[in-house]
């Protein structure tokens, strides 16, 4: 899935989509979308899965925080960021670059 609309995408509510073989989590935040690798770097979690405060998204299985913006890892039990997508927001469509 390359595209999806704005209107799919709610504030804080992190999405789960998959593009050239990546499963990656998309997130509203206000006006700004961010991706970011959907699986968490310290265990194999999914991100869409966990919740976003601010510019933050907390992995629901044992609470390491990422950075949307720059993937880095901000608490502990992660230490290693995740990888980043450049997003494009072109009227009401979405695409995320890999």
């Amino acid at each position: 899935m390359a595209d999806i609309n704005l209107d799919q995408l709610q504030n804080g509510t992190p999405v789960k989509i998959e593009k050239d073989g990546k499963t990656i989590c998309l997130t509203r935040v206000g006006d700004e979308v961010f991706a970011i690798n959907d699986t968490c770097s310290h265990s194999d979690a999914s991100l869409s899965e966990g919740e976003v405060s601010d510019y933050k998204i907390e992995c629901w299985l044992h609470g390491a925080e990422f950075d949307l913006r720059t993937g880095v890892a901000l608490t502990l039990p992660a230490t290693q960021a995740v990888e980043t997508y450049a997003v494009t927001v072109d009227g009401n469509s979405v695409t995320v670059e890999i």
